[in-house]
């Protein structure tokens, strides 16, 4: 699981910026809880939080993946998709003025890897 875990701590330190993206948003609105109304504050939130839910499983997949025997070439090129994706995403959701390609892209890239992987370790079980 040599390869996914490259991925999993580059996916860590983009957790670790969107993290501090959102606390330095509250700290410029006064805002410990919620978003303060702000929504410069609550698109950092979602971009976080988006990143949460579903880089966690996506990764696990992911190891997974070539843990049962995926090639390592493969898990190379989903582990772009998937960090690519995740960067895009972040960033389309969290202008101002939404970035609907960005979001679009990181989504799709996002659940494509989702999606591949889950059916791979499905697969890889029968």
């Amino acid at each position: 699981m040599r390869t996914a875990a490259l991925y999993a701590g580059l996916l860590g330190l983009i957790l670790i910026a969107l993290s501090m993206s959102v606390s330095m948003a509250r700290r410029s609105v006064r805002a410990s809880i919620g978003d303060g109304g702000d929504e410069f504050l609550r698109r950092r939130i979602r971009a976080h939080g988006n990143f949460a839910e579903f880089v966690p499983l996506t990764v696990l997949l992911l190891a997974l993946s070539e843990h049962l025997g995926l090639g390592t070439l493969f898990i190379h090129i989903l582990g772009l998709i998937l960090l690519a994706a995740r960067i895009a995403h972040a960033y389309g959701i969290s202008q101002p003025n939404e970035i609907l390609a960005f979001r679009m892209f990181g989504t799709i890239g996002t659940l494509s890897v989702l999606g591949i992987t889950s059916l791979y370790c499905i697969i890889a079980f029968f």
